[in-house]
């Protein structure tokens, strides 16, 4: 029986043709399975068959499809960040430096949001990264909602995790900053100006032992301050504000820790409605050095962290895992005071 010829369309004018991977393997005189070994990175291919390999890959512009290389290698050579957050400056910046990073490296970079800690949303969202297509898997842990996932995730699955210090962690890479000394050198620099004690309105914490929290605390008692009572906010800015309130209301507040920027921005305002000025009344230090607090009114002492530092270390750390290889050395940034107008000795 004869069979009808399938036509073939010609490139379109102008267009030159799609390298594949048996052009690569063809031109630099291996096996296609060779080259596929050299893009995921197997530590079965040498040296100088690899320089070839990718000396070639760069000349034909070749382009490997992540899906087929899923399939080869059991998971893609990218990365799926799971974040409860895209917007907040931590979370925004932690994931500016894991696009960074990734782009150095030639990966792709996917997000999946994590609507909130219900067993629901975290169920779908490592069943989701739990694909092959997924690559490596990043978690930007640091609420509820992330820690959530990352423990959900099946323990084969390579991972690694942007993290709150305090909050356990078994099996794989977490990596976090030193809160809890920079937020013990933002109370004691409250402390010096002579503030009898410092209020603190707190972010969400999955653990008691946060490191924010556990250095504002330290710092009061090895000052021999009176602790106050911590004052919750939530990741929206009308919840600290509210909190904002709260404290313009006691006389006895002059001075505060805020959990982050946004809620320094928030309480500035409360005071401000209550006819507080800051800091001729009451001091602020915000947390995580939001690029912009530097020209609020006033400019708002904060402290600055390395949360792109802490994305490009998280890349570093699941390539380490997809490799199967040890973990690298993590150089981060230490955490910074900076200090602006927003802080000065109490009246009187």
């Amino acid at each position: 029986m004869n069979e009808t010829p399938v036509e073939v369309p010609a490139p379109r004018p102008g267009r030159e043709p799609v390298p594949s991977i048996r052009d690569v393997a063809a031109a630099a005189g291996v096996s296609r399975q060779t080259v596929s070994r050299v893009l995921n990175a197997s530590p079965k291919v040498s040296a100088e068959t690899r320089r070839t390999v990718m000396e070639v890959i760069e000349r034909l512009r070749y382009r490997p499809n992540r899906v087929a290389r899923a399939l080869g290698s059991g998971r893609a050579r990218g990365v799926t960040v799971v974040t409860s957050d895209t917007m907040l400056y931590g979370y925004a910046s932690t994931l500016q430096g894991i696009e960074e990073a990734a782009r150095v490296e030639g990966l792709a970079v996917g997000v999946r949001v994590v609507e909130s800690d219900r067993e629901s949303d975290v169920r779908n969202a490592a069943d989701y990264v739990s694909d092959p297509s997924a690559g490596g898997v990043i978690v930007i842990a640091f609420d509820a909602a992330g820690i959530a996932v990352l423990r959900a995730l099946p323990e084969s699955l390579p991972a690694a995790a942007a993290i709150e210090p305090g909050v356990p962690v078994v099996g794989r890479p977490a990596i976090c900053l030193d809160e809890q000394q920079a937020s013990a050198e933002a109370t004691r620099h409250l402390l010096a100006l002579g503030h009898r004690t410092v209020h603190h309105v707190a972010i969400p914490s999955e653990s008691e032992h946060n490191g924010r929290l556990a250095g504002w605390r330290r710092a009061l008692d090895e000052a021999g301050a009176a602790v106050p009572p911590v004052v919750p906010a939530g990741w929206d800015v009308r919840s600290a504000y509210e909190a904002g309130r709260a404290l313009a209301a006691d006389p006895g507040v002059t001075a505060i820790l805020c959990g982050n920027d946004d809620i320094a921005l928030a309480v500035r305002r409360a005071l401000f409605e209550a006819g507080k000025d800051v800091p001729g009344d009451v001091s602020i230090v915000g947390f995580d050095g939001v690029p912009g607090s530097a020209y609020w009114t006033p400019a708002l002492t904060t402290v600055e962290m390395d949360f792109a530092g802490l994305g490009r270390a998280t890349v570093a750390a699941v390539l380490a895992e997809l490799a199967g290889e040890p973990q690298p050395a993590v150089s981060l940034t230490p955490p910074r005071l900076v200090v602006r107008e927003s802080t000065a000795p109490p009246r009187g």
